[in-house]
């Protein structure tokens, strides 16, 4: 058993949680055929599909941009983070274009085929003489990935918001027939929002939670292929080598010469020249490269489930062509009044949702930088990890949903607005862990840590236990703000800007994820890492302040 585990470890714990996950995937479609909206499962399943493609590369992304180029974990955050703003970013525009032309599932479609094709590109191991870091040569390879990214963003814009205001007009038109049969029932319906957007929060996370494991586990298929293993610390070591070996401390170049043997399963092992860094580089990438072809693949099975189940999906009613003339002047400003003081609750909670966001996406950005460095994933490579999250949803998800209805059935229902505060208040908890966890263990930043010998290394490195507690903290949290942002953001959009609204906090996301390459310069420059999970802490904290300061105001507009 032991033996199994060293060899084989992410397909004991892939296998094992799928063990696990299915009776809740079971356990979802049942609840959402009885309980909910007939086209809620077929959106979810699309909305699957695409997110299992996008989390394959998300996983592994800037870490693959550091292996690929050799650039600088800073500088591969900011492109990360540009990316990530950008897929945000242009799911306003993507509203705006469903919403003018009152054609949401033909713009859905498109996204996901421009998704494809960014996928294609991305999965092309295009490869120069040299690489980036050594000779600067070859940046065109580095353009024509950003490129690639940048169609995935656009395809992304297109297709994420508007699925969701699909999902928004489902309910809208759930709630209307039951208004038709009693008030009793309209009010049964309209409380079945929050655990709809749930639901379908949670077919997000289960493409989520397999995701992470492809690309490692290609990488690893393709390392073995060609006598090699993995080992997360040689890429940036091989790009040391290339570009000025005679730069590299004794250390540096005793672990390269250390882990070149190491890495070698073949007869004829290369010496830690050159030849060895270009042919580790070469082999490790390519892999990840292959892991790209799954995504384009998911994106073509997510448009076949879309294309199969649209007759489901609402269609939006057609825009008047002559104007009301019967409302009074008063009728007229109270609407106004009504439509403003929407959009100011919506841009007030948008506030808040920038800093959780900013928060939240260390996953693919310090943490990351975290797991690789500072944790002990030789058994597990660091990217894996990034499965815990979305498992946690998938398994939280039910009890979160219990704990609500528990409550509102005894009278003391919580509001969305106070939801959202709570969950900043638990993502401060996990940034206050690893607050404490740092502080103890007296890291440095990650640049001063990698400079350290190997032998030193490892006997710093915390057990992969703390990543399941952060994460843990984090889900939670993402579970009171997330899925219950989409609700209320459906909640309060009036009804000719359900796109647009629906791009607004997908930008409010956006803006959020443009900074968050701050983490990863804070933790490789700030001379003592618990100094950087600080500045989270405060962070999540302060807009928990903010938002308990609003949630009055903010549960009337919600209760008109």
């Amino acid at each position: 058993m032991l033996k199994l585990w060293e060899t084989n470890a992410p397909l004991v714990i892939l296998i094992a949680i799928l063990i696990i996950v299915v009776p809740f995937l079971i356990f979802y479609l049942v609840k959402a055929k009885k309980e909910h909206p007939k086209g809620l499962i077929a959106a979810a399943l699309s909305n699957m599909g695409e997110r299992f493609g996008y989390y394959i590369m998300n996983a592994v992304l800037l870490l693959f941009l550091a292996s690929k180029f050799g650039i600088s974990d800073k500088a591969a955050g900011w492109i990360y983070a540009v990316f990530y703003f950008s897929i945000y970013v242009l799911a306003l525009p993507g509203g705006l274009v469903a919403d003018k032309l009152r054609n949401y599932k033909g713009t859905i479609i498109t996204g996901l085929l421009v998704m494809a094709v960014g996928y294609g590109m991305l999965s092309v191991p295009v490869f120069g003489e040299s690489f980036t870091a050594t000779t600067g040569k070859f940046s065109g390879i580095l353009v024509f990935t950003c490129l690639a990214l940048l169609l995935i963003a656009i395809g992304n814009g297109l297709f994420k918001g508007n699925l969701q205001a699909i999902v928004g007009q489902m309910y809208d038109n759930y709630e209307a027939e039951g208004a038709a049969i009693s008030k009793e029932e309209h009010e049964l319906r309209k409380s079945k929002r929050d655990a709809g957007f749930q639901i379908f929060y949670v077919f997000i996370n289960i493409g989520g939670v397999i995701a992470p494991f492809v690309a490692p586990l290609l990488r690893s298929w393709w390392l073995k292929v060609n006598g090699l293993v993995y080992n997360s610390s040689l890429p940036k070591l091989c790009h040391q080598y290339l570009a000025d070996s005679s730069s590299m401390s004794g250390d540096e170049m005793n672990n390269l010469t250390q882990l070149a043997e190491q890495v070698q399963t073949g007869a004829q092992a290369l010496p830690a020249n050159a030849e060895f860094a270009e042919n580790y580089l070469n082999v490790f990438n390519t892999g990840v490269h292959y892991s790209f072809i799954a995504s384009a693949a998911a994106m073509v099975i997510s448009l076949l489930i879309f294309f199969a189940t649209k007759r489901k999906f609402p269609n939006p009613a057609k825009k008047e062509k002559k104007v009301v003339t019967n409302y009074t002047e008063e009728e007229r400003k109270a609407n106004a009044k009504e439509i403003k003081q929407r959009l100011y609750a919506l841009f007030a909670v948008l506030i808040v949702a920038m800093f959780f966001w900013f928060s939240f996406h260390q996953n693919g950005q310090s943490l990351s930088v975290f797991a690789r460095d500072f944790v002990n994933t030789s058994a597990i490579a660091p990217e894996i990890w990034q499965c815990i999250n979305p498992f946690f949803v998938i398994t939280l998800t039910p009890i979160i949903m219990a704990l609500f209805a528990s409550m509102a059935r005894r009278g003391k229902y919580i509001s969305t607005p106070r939801k959202i505060a709570l969950g900043m208040f638990i993502s401060a908890l996990a940034y206050i862990f690893l607050v404490v966890l740092a502080a103890v263990k007296n890291y440095p930043s990650a640049d001063t840590f990698n400079g350290l010998a190997e032998g030193l290394k490892e006997s710093m490195r915390a057990n992969p236990a703390v990543l399941i507690i952060t994460y843990f903290f984090l889900t939670v949290s993402e579970l009171f703000i997330s899925p219950l942002g989409l609700s209320f953001v459906s909640k309060v959009a009036p009804k000719h800007l359900q796109g647009i609204c629906q791009g607004l906090w997908l930008t409010a996301t956006a803006i959020g994820n443009l900074f968050i390459a701050i983490g990863t310069t804070m933790i490789t420059t700030f001379p003592h890492q618990w100094q950087a999970w600080a500045v989270f802490a405060g962070i999540c904290l302060i807009s928990m302040g903010v938002m308990l300061g609003m949630v009055k105001w903010l549960e009337r507009v919600t209760s008109d």
